[in-house]
């Protein structure tokens, strides 16, 4: 695994959370955190860039550094992780989200779907969450979910794979969103068109006077492709999606081998 000698050391450290960062069991390695916490007294900015939504951000709220904040939904929230709001938003207008969830219904009548807001998740009643739901979930059918504006439109099917749902959805959707996965189980993510990883990441570091070839990233699965292509060096994790081995500058051990880690001591020589 070369590190190239362009990026020694970087002004910013973007990094995909679940199957990037954090080990497969959900936690973060003590190494890892010593990792990350040394680079910002370095002085780069860390940045966690993730489909997460806000709410699954605080128990990390020690890793976001002094700029306190976090890219959320796949990039339709930059969220102030220690204030807990958001500060900047790309939402899906609740007309085109109604139009996009009945084309894919009428082509796909077995999915079903749920929403991420600023600061409520929102489901239909059959969707099977993987996870615990919020106390305050809504649980409502598609045009009462997409009556208000959404960071994130969920659809699930019970069987198929992400990738064979991305591409049965994609032709559906056109420009009018962005379609993606993030590796979930039968998942595929639509945001507003026009976001992205990348395209909240590229504000962020031009507000702090940072360039994309004095960054770099790491991530695992297709919503990360943005922004690896935007990084001026990209990292794939060894457990990533084929084709984010395919583009990425560097392949780096697993997350559960603490590969950003790995990458960041040699970068910044750390003990």
């Amino acid at each position: 695994m070369p590190i190239p000698e362009a990026v020694r050391p970087p002004r910013l450290v973007a990094t995909d959370l679940d199957g990037t960062l954090v080990h497969s069991d959900r936690s973060i390695s003590p190494r890892t955190r010593a990792a990350v916490l040394a680079v910002q007294e370095a002085g780069a900015q860390f940045v966690m860039v993730t489909a997460r939504p806000p709410r699954w951000m605080h128990d990390l709220a020690d890793l976001v550094g002094a700029h306190g904040v976090a890219i959320v939904a796949n990039g339709a929230i930059l969220y102030d992780v220690v204030q807990r709001k958001a500060i900047r938003t790309a939402l899906i207008d609740p007309r085109i989200a109604l139009e996009v969830a009945l084309a894919i219904r009428a082509e796909v009548p077995e999915v079903e779907f749920a929403i991420e807001r600023t600061d409520r998740y929102g489901q239909e009643p059959r969707y099977l969450n993987r996870w615990p739901t919020p106390d305050d979930t809504l649980f409502a059918e598609v045009d009462e979910l997409l009556s208000e504006p959404a960071a994130k439109l969920l659809v699930r099917h019970p069987s198929w794979h992400s990738d064979d749902l991305l591409a049965r959805i994609g032709p559906l959707v056109g420009t009018r969103v962005t379609a993606s996965h993030s590796g979930g189980s039968s998942l595929v993510e639509i945001s507003a068109s026009g976001v992205s990883k990348a395209a909240m990441l590229a504000e962020f570091a031009a507000e702090q006077g940072i360039t994309a070839d004095q960054a770099i990233a790491f991530g695992d699965s297709l919503n990360d492709l943005p922004m690896l292509a935007w990084a001026g060096t990209s990292y794939g994790m060894g457990n990533a999606h084929a084709d984010v081995l395919a583009m990425a500058d560097v392949v780096c051990p697993t997350n559960d081998e603490d590969g950003v880690a790995t990458v960041l001591e040699e970068l910044f020589n750390l003990a």
